[in-house]
């Protein structure tokens, strides 16, 4: 296990992004600094963690998200990729990254498709992906007008303070929580994430009834995520079928 977080940290290192100061030092502003919170609980396995990393990965790849990233009025984003699981296993594994082209897109695309399992399976703890979320949010450094914290999972909250009380805390922070609940498991969990999880301006859930269809759901979710940040009229393209 050391060695896996070992290669996690020197990917970190070798990537671009993770200094959110501008050459003069000053904050670097965008239009949405995003946390991509991932559950590698003990109800994912392997497989379903790679339909994870490489729906993230093709979604960022997709021209659409990329389009969408680069037409607000900073015409670009942060994102930062968190795996979780207990209520103290959480790992920061693709450090913030700056999207605003195509080759920004693929090279965190390549970060995430890239980034081993570097946290242990155990219980589900939504709310410490949220609370370790929220601090990386408060620490990033970015100017972003809005912060947003994107929660996927497969289970109920068995682990830490209730969701809906670390989600609180996000959202009187200025913090939007989305969620996307992944049904296998738990049939009615998308509506424990609307109830629990999901808070602040614009929040919203997506849910989908298997891992293999998480590709789907996930490009789905992004590019709502990323219009929301962006203003006007311009974007309706962006984020049509």
């Amino acid at each position: 296990m050391r060695r896996i977080w070992l290669r996690a940290a020197v990917l970190a290192a070798l990537l671009p992004g993770g200094s959110a100061a501008a050459q003069d030092g000053a904050p670097v502003a965008v239009d949405l600094a995003l946390v991509l919170a991932v559950d590698v609980s003990s109800s994912v396995d392997e497989r379903e963690f790679r339909l994870q990393m490489r729906g993230y990965a093709d979604a960022f790849r997709n021209p659409r998200v990329i389009q969408a990233a680069t037409t607000g009025l900073q015409k670009r984003i942060a994102v930062t990729l968190v795996q979780w699981s207990n209520l103290h296993d959480q790992r920061q594994v693709v450090p913030w990254t700056v999207l605003g082209n195509a080759a920004e897109a693929d090279t965190l695309a390549d970060a995430i498709e890239r980034a081993p399992r570097a946290v242990p399976p155990g219980s589900t703890s939504i709310s410490g992906a949220i609370d370790y979320s929220a601090r990386l949010l408060a620490d990033s450094g970015y100017r972003a007008a809005r912060r947003v914290i994107d929660v996927s999972g497969d289970g109920l909250n068995n682990q830490g303070r209730p969701p809906a009380a670390a989600r609180d805390a996000a959202t009187a922070a200025g913090i939007t929580v989305n969620g996307l609940a992944i049904t296998s498991e738990v049939l009615a969990l998308d509506i424990y994430f609307e109830d629990n999880v999901i808070g602040g301006p614009g929040a919203f859930s997506v849910a989908t009834d298997s891992f293999d269809r998480f590709p789907e759901a996930i490009l789905k979710k992004l590019l709502r995520e990323i219009v929301e940040a962006a203003p006007g009229p311009q974007l309706a393209e962006a984020g049509a079928e």
